[in-house]
């Protein structure tokens, strides 16, 4: 199987920009030449690797490459630098992060890789429990994610416990107390997203089924805010209480394993990339 690299690289921006123009206009080619690429692609797996779809989204087989033009450029890129004498272009990064992550302790890398002038950073925000199927996608290279079963291809190793405490606003809480505790079946709740379970497994736990009134706020900081304020409670991660949160229940919390996940290759990238996830979060998260 001969794979040519253009047709890969055509594949990868269609897969990150949904459809055959945007890819185009990305690689400074006509559409006709994408599709030009693509159906010799397809040609010489003997598969369809792109759903005609809107957005236009890679086939099965089209994900199994997609990781490979990922892969592909990221080496490509390196090994560009490395023979240009000093001369460094821009290595482009994928990575997936959950939004809670993003809003606490992983801004201390963004920080770091905001003195590096030779890497484009393309995070993906995603909740813990999915990122891995971004690697498994071929959309990044790398995840914080909540798998601990390495995707194939990948190393995985285990940062630390990010620790969440149901959490609500004073009065809020105060207006839902029944005698000593509070009101789990009743209390409205908020959550980040439909695939934000933290607050229905802390109730499933304690024998509740889903209260009638269920929030959905789905950006990290207006979660917080919408507990704050008394739209409902919520699990809130440990780094981002303050005096305006009060815990709910006695020494109740949820400690969230988070994993590096990253693609095993031999790219001094993302080896510099992983070096500086794994000490902020030696920094920042708790031990198991």
């Amino acid at each position: 199987m001969d794979l040519v690299p253009a047709q890969l690289a055509a594949l990868a921006a269609i897969a990150d920009h949904g459809t055959f123009d945007a890819a185009a206009r990305h690689l400074n080619v006509t559409p006709s030449a994408i599709s030009q690429r693509i159906r010799a692609l397809e040609s010489e797996v003997g598969q369809v690797v792109v759903q005609r779809t809107s957005p236009c989204r890679p086939t099965p087989a089209g994900e199994v490459l997609v990781r490979l033009a990922r892969q592909t450029r990221l080496l490509h890129d390196e090994v560009r630098d490395a023979l240009a004498h000093g001369h460094l272009g821009i290595v482009d990064l994928p990575v997936a992060v959950n939004a809670d992550s993003l809003a606490t302790w992983f801004r201390d890398v963004l920080e770091e890789v905001g003195s590096w002038s030779d890497v484009s950073l393309r995070l993906h925000v995603e909740d813990q429990a999915y990122s891995a199927d971004q690697l498994r996608s071929g959309g990044v290279l790398a995840a914080v994610t909540s798998e601990p079963v390495a995707v194939q291809g990948c190393s995985v190793e285990l940062l630390g416990l990010l620790r969440y405490v149901p959490s609500a606003s004073a009065d809020f809480a105060e207006r839902w107390r029944r005698g000593r505790g509070p009101d789990w079946a009743g209390m409205p709740v908020v959550v980040f997203n439909e695939k934000d379970t933290l607050q229905h497994d802390l109730l499933a736990a304690r024998g509740v089924a889903e209260p009638p009134v269920v929030h959905r706020v789905p950006t990290s900081a207006d979660f917080r805010e919408a507990v704050a304020r008394g739209l409902g409670w919520g699990m809130i991660p440990v780094p981002q209480l303050d005096e305006r949160f009060v815990p709910l229940g006695s020494r109740l919390h949820v400690d969230v394993p988070l994993y590096w996940q990253r693609w095993r290759l031999d790219s001094p990238t993302l080896e510099r990339l992983t070096d500086v996830v794994r000490r902020t979060a030696r920094g920042a998260l708790r031990r198991a």
